[in-house]
């Protein structure tokens, strides 16, 4: 029981840092007073000389937690995009899927934005039973986590980027390595997911096995005009939900 849990912790926080997240899932550190202003949209479409946005630009398209409700939204901070570089696969061929799990982005970007967003279980009633409140605990360990990365590109470097995603996804479908300090988490299946939004989406529900155990996770990634939302899901419970509610608030404020 204790290697299994220690493997899908290491499962979650070696792409994800999601022990620090829930640990500290206040909210991004900026109110929406905070967020830059304007009205920045990422609907124009796609062309060869299309201009990637400007980081403050995207800034302001990646999810804020007034943006959706029954969620926490916090930064990826350094030592999370540290944590990241670290990780790597044994297939080259799933590169971009790595890259999206390990907070990375797709293709080349010329700015993004990554936020963490954690679904908030309904906390027990005031008169709950010890049961109940054992119950809750144990649904807020389980909650979806969601590495949440908007990026603009220049040219046709968004599509291009979901172009890569979507043959990443059939090219492993048989499975995968995800190598991070030291540790090694195997993946069994990548299966087409459905899910639609934007210009093209495509989506995945990834398989591992933790120990004996089945463990699921989702990526998405939602392409509007040059910029790519992307989206990958776990839980340190092992099994994740695909964040719809993340993507509908993400994709309609991509515009």
């Amino acid at each position: 029981m204790r290697r299994t849990t220690v493997r899908r912790t290491a499962f979650a926080v070696s792409t994800l840092s999601l022990a620090l997240l829930v640990s500290a899932c206040g909210s991004d550190g900026k109110s929406a007073e905070d967020e830059p202003k304007g009205k920045t949209s990422a609907s124009a479409p796609a062309a060869s000389g299309a201009k990637a946005l400007s980081q403050a630009e995207v800034d302001n398209l990646v999810l804020a937690e007034a943006d959706l409700k029954d969620h926490k939204v916090a930064k990826a901070t350094e030592a999370d995009f540290a944590t990241a570089k670290t990780v790597t696969t044994d297939k080259a061929a799933c590169t971009p899927l790595v890259d999206v799990m390990a907070l990375r982005g797709a293709g080349k970007p010329g700015a993004t934005a990554t936020r963490k967003v954690v679904s908030v279980p309904k906390g027990p009633g005031a008169n709950a039973s010890a049961e109940e409140k054992a119950k809750a605990g144990l649904d807020a360990l389980g909650a979806t986590v969601t590495a949440d990365t908007v990026a603009s590109y220049n040219g046709q470097g968004a599509a291009d980027a979901l172009a890569a995603l979507k043959k990443a996804g059939t090219d492993c479908a048989g499975g995968f390595a995800l190598i991070a300090g030291g540790d090694k988490t195997p993946f069994t299946k990548v299966a087409p997911a459905s899910y639609t939004a934007g210009d093209e989406a495509v989506a995945f529900t990834l398989t591992a096995d933790l120990d004996g155990e089945t463990g699921t996770a989702h990526l998405v990634a939602v392409r509007k005009g040059s910029t790519l939302a992307t989206f990958y899901a776990q839980s340190l419970a092992g099994k994740a939900e695909q964040p719809k509610a993340v993507i509908d608030a993400q994709v309609k404020k991509l515009g």
